[in-house]
């Protein structure tokens, strides 16, 4: 327990002497702070204005604000201690901020918070609090960077010691005058102390990662207002990130505010498996470029800083946005460094080149004639949608030209039947653009979505039902560049929304989003096989759909999970373009996450993505004899559905 207020009744008096010297080291402490700050607060407001950037919805912008920032809900949820640590120091400097104004202010005889008030002693304690509760969570971070030193941190960085003792000294400094009488030498002493630690942590703050002590409030308040959100392309002249002029005020912004945390490294799929890419020295990279030669350079973005084998090697799987603390949003800036090698020429791979071939020749991804899909509808009397269905049933590339995809078709139509839902295929459909939107070939990613709005606003479709994340998300967000899409529903929703009128489960009712959200809990095991779900990227992180497939698994058999589930997930290494290239470098992302899955002993695997369904096809058998079966969540449904007996 502090002893009474008493001992600070008296203000430390001061000298004339004493307050010139505090003045000059003031004046000298804010002069270095604004010498470092001056030229990158320049070089972020002297960087292109994003196009299509608005402040509205103010509303949604402060939500994200006070739960990101004031509440610190995504650092502390995504690394528990270490996030409790960083919200403990985060939460004293705010409490700090009157006592700091109120301690400077002494030295002219002012006092504010005066212990004499009602309202001065209750702060002083509750800036004590705080303050224990900062020196317990800096120590722990000291501890956590200098002896158990996580890979994922990077080079142990003297300057860190530094700022941790600084923050230390001035916890420490603090609670001490609670136990020293008011007026006298120590007091007198403290005071000093206190505010030459307080002077010496003002300059230090540009230096070092800790800038985003200030930038990253206003990082998470300007974000772009979406997950992954990609902007548009602006006039003639604009190619994605191509040079320093081409930076904008939030990708500037975003570079200053990265605090290293490695949280982006920590759940790469690329730099999990030995690739070269690592999100986090993307972002420093950007950092270096802006700091060496400014955003006006005509000097390539590519190249010293960053290299193209890295930006390729991405799989856009959202991990290390979704992760990042400070609101940095990766895979903008990944795609528009794409953009820029694909769209001036600089890119050249021959997987690349046969991609975009096939889809500006062809209709899909896959370089097969549209007559295979012609046949694959003819053969399985396949309805074509005419306005009047309730769903146009998206076939897309992997479901009208893929084996294993064209499965998962079949078992959804099976249960689409089943349940007297109406609907339609399209006569002809192209790929949504998808693979080359991720790819950054935005003139061709243009030409695929108009066409599909196009034959979609001629057959007056109204709603669209998918199996893949990757289309539901295409024609969701991108294609709003050029046009209004349909509405559009991932079949793990719709399976959901229906399980009550599925098989075993009839005459339950399942079409509340709260039932939904609890299945997993109420429901008893189906069946003694047990299943793993695998969470795709693109529906998961991208569509926050994660309660929907798993109850459609749980209305099959035991749910088991995957140590990386949910938000967390391990990518199948499909996405951003990839599952049509190779991987050179390091282990295959799939057979990665196949082990991983495989080791949960599940007898079965479900996906609810068809890119996954393919990836883990071969990784899935690689495992040797005794691997889980490999089935898509459309499929276990339709075993679920009753059979007439014989």
């Amino acid at each position: 327990m502090f002893p009474s207020l008493s001992t600070l009744d008296s203000p430390p008096q001061f000298s004339l002497i004493e307050r010139i010297l505090f003045f000059m080291l003031a004046a000298a402490s804010v002069y270095g702070f604004w010498r470092r700050f001056r030229p990158i607060l320049f070089k972020i407001l002297h960087s292109k204005k994003d196009p299509g950037f608005s402040l509205a919805p103010i509303g949604r912008r402060m939500g994200d604000f006070i739960w990101e920032v004031i509440l610190q809900a995504r650092v502390i949820s995504q690394r528990p201690l270490a996030g409790i640590a960083h919200a403990l120091v985060f939460w004293a400097f705010c409490a700090f901020a009157l006592v700091t104004l109120n301690h400077c202010a002494l030295v002219l005889g002012i006092e504010f918070l005066s212990p004499d008030s009602w309202a001065g002693p209750l702060y002083f304690f509750f800036a004590a609090f705080f303050a224990l509760a900062c020196s317990v969570g800096i120590l722990g971070l000291f501890v956590r960077r200098f002896v158990v030193q996580p890979k994922w941190l990077g080079k142990v960085s003297p300057e860190s010691g530094i700022i941790a003792g600084l923050i230390f000294a001035l916890m420490v400094t603090y609670l001490s005058e609670f136990f020293v009488p008011a007026g006298g030498l120590p007091a007198h002493a403290l005071w000093w102390a206190h505010t030459l630690v307080l002077l010496a942590f003002l300059p230090l703050i540009p230096h070092t990662k800790h800038l985003h002590l200030l930038l990253s409030p206003f990082t998470v308040f300007l974000s772009r207002g979406g997950f992954s959100k990609i902007p548009p392309l602006v006039g003639d002249e604009d190619f994605g990130l191509v040079t320093g002029k081409d930076l904008t005020q939030i990708v500037s912004l975003q570079a200053y505010s990265c605090v290293e945390c490695g949280r982006c490294t920590e759940h790469c799929p690329a730099n999990n498996t030995g690739k070269e890419l690592n999100p986090k020295e993307i972002i420093l990279g950007l950092r270096s470029f802006l700091n060496d030669l400014g955003p006006q350079s005509e000097e390539p973005l590519l190249g010293k800083y960053n290299t193209q084998k890295a930006a390729f090697e991405c799989t856009t799987c959202g991990a290390c946005e979704f992760q990042c603390p400070v609101g940095i949003e990766h895979l903008p800036i990944i795609v528009g460094l794409r953009r820029g090698a694909v769209n001036t020429g600089e890119w050249e791979d021959s997987h690349g080149a046969k991609l975009f071939l096939a889809l500006e020749r062809g209709s899909n991804a896959l370089g097969l004639p549209a007559t295979e899909r012609d046949k694959f509808i003819e053969k399985n009397a396949l309805p074509i949608y005419n306005g009047t269905q309730e769903y146009c049933l998206w076939l897309g590339c992997m479901g009208a030209y893929d084996p294993r995809g064209r499965e998962i078709i079949l078992a959804l139509v099976e249960v689409m039947r089943h349940l007297g839902t109406t609907f339609g295929v399209l006569r002809k459909e192209k790929c949504t653009g998808d693979p080359v939107r991720r790819l950054g070939n935005d003139l061709l990613f243009q030409q695929l979505a108009e066409s599909n709005l196009e034959s979609l606003a001629q057959s007056k479709t109204k709603k669209i039902l998918s199996i893949c994340p990757h289309c539901v998300r295409t024609i969701q967000e991108d294609w709003k560049e050029f046009g209004t899409p349909p509405e559009v529903e991932h079949h793990s929703e719709f399976l959901a929304r229906h399980l009550g009128d599925i098989g075993s489960l009839k005459g339950h009712d399942f079409s509340r989003a709260e039932n939904a959200e609890n299945l997993t809990r109420a429901l008893a095991p189906a069946g003694p096989e047990k299943i793993v779900f695998h969470d795709p990227c693109y529906l998961g992180r991208y569509r926050n759909v994660y309660d929907e497939p798993r109850a459609v698994v749980a209305s099959a058999g035991e749910l088991v999970e995957a140590p990386r589930h949910r938000e967390r997930s391990f990518c199948c290494g499909a996405g951003g373009g990839l599952a049509f290239f190779g991987e050179e470098t390091g282990e295959r992302v799939s057979h990665v996450r196949a082990a991983e899955l495989a080791a949960t002993g599940a007898t079965t695997v479900a996906a609810a993505c068809p890119f996954c369904n393919t990836m883990f096809k071969d990784a899935l058998a690689a495992q040797g004899e005794g691997a889980p079966q490999l089935v898509d969540i459309a499929q276990l449904a339709a075993r679920n559905l009753p059979r007439e007996s014989n």
